[in-house]
């Protein structure tokens, strides 16, 4: 099966601190290693967010640019939506 371009842009919390967030950083560059081709990770870090999610206004922004199978995104989102710590994201095909 052909492999398609991805990248996703996460907002974890601050709220459990900083291992948390690579904790969470970790989980899902390896979660994408073993579904997928892992690309550039940017760590854009700590930013004002446009409006408070959850009571928080402050979240650790990472990029991560991916190649997989087109199944694989779905799956990842779902594993997003089930994991604490996460309060934004968002996948977006690229060169669509």
């Amino acid at each position: 099966m052909a492999l398609k371009d991805y990248e996703i842009v996460m907002v974890f919390s601050l709220s459990k601190g900083e291992e948390a967030v690579n904790a969470l950083k970790t989980k899902f560059t390896d979660l994408i290693s073993k579904n997928g081709t892992l690309g550039e990770v940017e760590e854009w870090g700590k930013k004002k967010l446009a409006y408070a999610i959850n009571y928080e206004t402050d979240g650790y922004y990472v990029l991560i640019n991916f190649s997989s199978e087109e199944s694989f995104p779905a799956e990842l989102d779902r594993v997003i939506n089930i994991t604490d710590g996460v309060l934004r994201s968002l996948i977006v095909a690229k060169g669509e």
